[in-house]
């Protein structure tokens, strides 16, 4: 869905990243390529981490738009890995509305995917979801 800013006039793209227990809700605006999460900037948020920075803007770098628009992030849940995959998840959608010609490209990258991959819950009888006491014959 693309808004347009009532303060500037310019076009936003949204899109919406869930990883493990994170939520990113996304924001792609025309600018110079910085990203802001949480009001803070991008490499402050995941505290200087290459890897968690480069996971976040990875589809707008398969696209050659890393220095093309600015990614407003406002991420809940989880921990940083959870976050940045769901940053990654939020900016692919977003970069879908912009152009439609742009969703072949991050499908074979596979950045449209939602990681299903969750913490099992704890059964009873057991100390954790598979871990069970120690067996005794005796």
């Amino acid at each position: 869905m693309q808004a347009v800013d009532n303060t500037s006039g310019r076009a936003m793209y949204w899109g919406t990243g869930r990883r493990k227990s994170a939520i990113a809700r996304v924001r792609l605006v025309p600018g110079t390529g910085q990203m802001i999460v949480n009001g803070k900037p991008g490499d402050l948020y995941f505290q200087f981490n290459p890897n968690y920075i480069s996971i976040a803007k990875a589809p707008l770098e398969t696209l050659g738009l890393e220095n093309e628009y600015d990614i407003l992030v406002k991420a809940e849940g989880g921990g940083l890995t959870g976050q940045s995959d769901a940053v990654r998840l939020g900016v692919a959608r977003a970069l879908c509305q912009l152009d439609p010609a742009n969703r072949p490209p991050l499908k074979i990258e596979g950045y449209l995917t939602r990681d299903p991959r969750a913490k099992e819950r704890k059964k009873y009888g057991l100390h954790k979801a598979r871990k069970a006491p120690q067996y005794s014959k005796r």
